[in-house]
């Protein structure tokens, strides 16, 4: 059952991973996994809470055979070199576990109206062997000193594999530049419950520092959020530039009605002083059958606060938008 407290009202129903842009003229687009994993939506709106009623577009739908038919998940959109992006994973229609990155391109000056059309599989550098080859998805981008990276899941190993997170500097927007860079494994207890995992990368800067938020274990109540951050003038693709919290950042709780926090996007609000974080979370803990086909991972939004000490975020259900 639903645990109805004041901090538990969704943003948008049903809409698990959402990510949240804001373009340089101030609109608000949102995109997400449905819970039928067969297409990807896009909203627009000149505010956050405006996205809850926006108009809904499909944009793409999954193939009837082959690559890209199947588990279509975690769309982001990315705004790069004067045309959009649409980031997202999928399996094959014959193999739904075959995951891999796609990427699709609009050149026009609206996502909503002007079309995409399909650039193919993501593509790592060319003395890359490892990159891709495997079960890989939620690649996020940011940009750092005029240069982009992508920052991504992908599993290895045999038997039950292992979700780490990898990143490297980009050349064009469906290609990397560099060799993958291992950035976090699941080392501790929180990020083993169910699979060992770590994905769900999003990007935030403030003070000097460049965080990166992840989520952590099985899509339970035990999905959760951790945090690792690099300091601004570090070569960022070195491991050693990188420190995990011990502990997740956020993650269940009964009191609150929220459960299994996970796969964030950060965004600005209107007038551009509040750092804004977009999440998916139930309202209730207990799933019958697959947590998968649950359809009920909704879209939040919560207020990023800063400790003024530490220089470090706050992530709290008190601050969650209403």
């Amino acid at each position: 059952m639903c645990q109805k407290t004041e901090y538990n009202k969704p943003l948008i129903l049903q809409r698990a991973d959402p990510y949240v842009y804001k373009h340089t003229d101030g609109k608000y687009y949102f995109t997400a996994s449905v819970p039928e994993y067969n297409r990807i939506i896009l909203r627009c709106a000149d505010s956050i809470k405006g996205l809850a009623d926006a108009e809904e577009k499909v944009i793409w739908t999954k193939h009837d055979s082959g690559p890209m038919g199947n588990h279509i998940w975690a769309p982001e959109l990315h705004y790069l070199e004067g045309a959009w992006y649409i980031y997202f994973a999928a399996g094959s229609a014959e193999d739904k576990w075959k995951i891999r990155p796609y990427v699709l391109e609009c050149t026009g000056k609206d996502p909503m109206t002007d079309g995409f059309h399909e650039l193919g599989m993501m593509q790592c550098a060319k003395d890359d062997p490892f990159s891709f080859r495997s079960f890989s998805l939620d690649g996020t981008i940011f940009e750092h000193k005029g240069q982009n990276y992508y920052v991504w899941a992908e599993k290895v190993g045999v038997g039950s594999q292992i979700s780490n997170l990898y990143i490297a500097r980009m050349a064009k927007p469906n290609c990397l530049d560099t060799v993958q860079v291992l950035l976090t494994t699941p080392d501790y207890d929180w990020e083993r419950i169910g699979f060992w995992v770590n994905e769900g990368p999003a990007v935030i800067k403030h003070d000097g520092k460049i965080f990166v938020t992840f989520s952590a274990s099985e899509t339970t109540k035990n999905y959760c959020i951790g945090l690792m951050y690099a300091d601004e003038d570090a070569d960022l693709l070195d491991p050693q530039s990188w420190t995990k919290l011990r502990k997740p950042v956020l993650q269940s709780s009964k009191e609150y009605g929220l459960f299994g926090p996970g796969h964030n996007s950060f965004t600005k609000s209107e007038d551009g002083t509040k750092d804004m974080m977009i999440y998916h979370a139930r309202t209730y803990e207990d799933i019958v059958g697959n947590s998968l086909y649950d359809p009920n991972r909704h879209a939040m939004c919560m207020e990023v606060k800063w400790d003024e000490e530490t220089g470090m975020p706050v992530f709290s259900f008190e601050n969650n938008c209403q």
